[in-house]
């Protein structure tokens, strides 16, 4: 139980400093918290509000993971490094691509809330 208990105050610390030192993570909370009630308007079954939700979810996660890359970077050398501006690159892919992904979801899901599918 102890053990639980550090990793979620592990986790608690870890989300305050993204949220205080990360513009990109403040905007993604305030996408999910607008996400919840156009997921309720837009999604026809509850499965499918739970998807468009979770999809905003995976984008804060891999913004999380990104936002840690680059700190960690960051860390390693201020000096400019290809190999650093490379992984940091190729994080910033992955935070396109979980964007690039919730845009279909929300997409499919108002098309279909429209009759288009």
């Amino acid at each position: 139980m102890l053990r639980f208990w550090r990793a979620t105050i592990n986790s608690r610390n870890g989300l305050a400093f993204a949220i205080r030192s990360e513009q990109a993570i403040r905007e993604e909370l305030i996408a999910l918290a607008l996400a919840v009630p156009a997921a309720w308007l837009i999604g026809i079954t509850t499965m499918r509000r739970v998807e468009l939700v979770a999809v905003v979810v995976l984008v804060l996660v891999v913004e999380l993971l990104n936002t840690a890359i680059e700190k960690l970077a960051d860390r390693l050398t201020t000096e400019h490094d290809p190999q650093i501006g490379r992984v940091k690159d190729m994080g910033s892919a992955a935070v396109g691509v979980a964007l690039a992904m919730a845009g279909v979801f929300w997409l499919f899901a108002l098309g279909e809330r429209m009759g288009v599918f």
